[in-house]
């Protein structure tokens, strides 16, 4: 036998290696819905058991459960660690909730009541000659009224808004740049009753002239254009640098290269923003209600005469106080929601059209 042989150690007399696994135990993928359907039972348990009349305090009562619940089994199963990044996933789950629970319900109630009295009678009429305690009328002439005030406003803002925020991006330097962002900033967080007020005196009041949509758009427009310039702005500031330099190394211009390299670029989102601010302004009601005065008619003249919107609409068949009132005004506010539903679907659609097109 070779001396090799005799120094090699047999295979047999190999003491056995400890096994080692780097995987941690883990919660079944079931387990944070069947925590979330265990809470909401025991919410709703207790609160027919505390006899608490509203259903607010049930879902309050599942979501600490489920967070507290959650956080203390994660703890005991897969560690303390974990445990933390599972309860800031049920936070953010419960807030959620918490945010679009709101919003459906209004959504739902909308339009459980609006679709009482919403047919093509109702959107192709007005409410001349109709009495307000009496069914019937239409929103024909508010929707007339808030296209023309809306469609003024953004031809007002949209200029404006867009000039301003090429002249801080590409130009603005020094004190009146500041000065300008500043201004900006004060007015993106003023009330809208402040810019109706504006309206009034000036347009109104000081002038002498009468309540039209004209006024009405004015004010719009002095809420449309700083939510117009921040956004345009953002969009402006995420056009690389490399692509203005590479127009401006080949002796273009710098207004043609913001015209031709700078604004293409951005359009997509420009054109999101100010479709977001029309969206925003469609629902203002306390400048319209100081300014257009209101009518039962149909007014195509937004210049001249009094004339109706559909957030104005809204204010004065609520404020009739009747059943037939109270269900214009729903399928009126119904009206209102699917324009601004509209608009954000476009805009959504118009940034994904105008996204650049990256390659592979």
């Amino acid at each position: 036998m070779s001396p090799m042989t005799l120094d090699k150690p047999a295979v047999a007399d190999r003491a056995p290696q400890p096994s080692y696994s780097l995987r941690q135990p883990r919660l079944p993928r079931w387990a944070p819905a069947a925590l979330a359907a265990a809470a909401a039972a025991v919410g709703v348990g207790t609160g027919l058991a505390a006899e608490l009349s509203s259903r607010i305090q049930w879902g309050l009562i599942a979501a600490v459960l489920f967070v507290a619940a959650m956080y203390v089994l994660a703890a005991r199963v897969e560690g303390r660690r974990q445990a933390k990044d599972r309860l800031a996933t049920s936070l953010v789950w419960v807030c959620f909730l918490l945010a679009v629970v709101p919003l459906v319900s209004l959504i739902w109630e909308t339009v459980a009541r609006g679709s009482k009295v919403l047919d093509g009678a109702f959107l192709g009429h007005s409410m001349n000659g109709v009495l307000t305690i009496q069914p019937g009328g239409g929103v024909y002439h508010a929707i007339i009224g808030t296209l023309e005030q809306v469609g003024i406003a953004t031809a007002i803002a949209a200029p404006i808004g867009l000039l301003t925020a090429i002249y801080l991006v590409e130009y603005g330097r020094g004190r009146l740049a500041k000065a300008v962002t500043f201004f900006v900033d004060v007015m993106t967080g003023i009330p809208s009753i402040v810019a109706g007020l504006f309206i009034l005196s000036f347009w109104i009041l000081m002038l002498d002239n009468g309540y039209s949509g004209f006024a009405g758009s004015m004010a719009l427009a002095i809420l449309m254009m700083p939510v117009v310039v921040r956004s345009t702005e953002e969009m402006l500031k995420l056009v690389p640098n490399e692509l203005r330099e590479a127009s401006l190394a080949l002796g273009v211009p710098k207004w043609r290269t913001i015209l031709k390299v700078v604004l293409p670029t951005a359009i997509g989102g420009i054109v999101t923003g100010v479709m977001l601010a029309v969206a925003r302004i469609a629902g203002e009601s306390a400048p319209i209600v100081l300014l257009v005065f209101g009518s039962q008619l149909i007014n195509n003249n937004p210049f001249e005469g009094a004339q109706s919107s559909l957030p104005y609409y809204i204010y004065e068949q609520w404020a009739a106080g009747n059943e037939a009132s109270y269900d214009r005004a729903w399928a009126a506010a119904l009206v209102l929601i699917a324009f601004v539903m509209i608009l954000n679907l476009g805009a959504r659609g118009i940034a994904r059209w105008k996204a650049p097109k990256t390659g592979r």
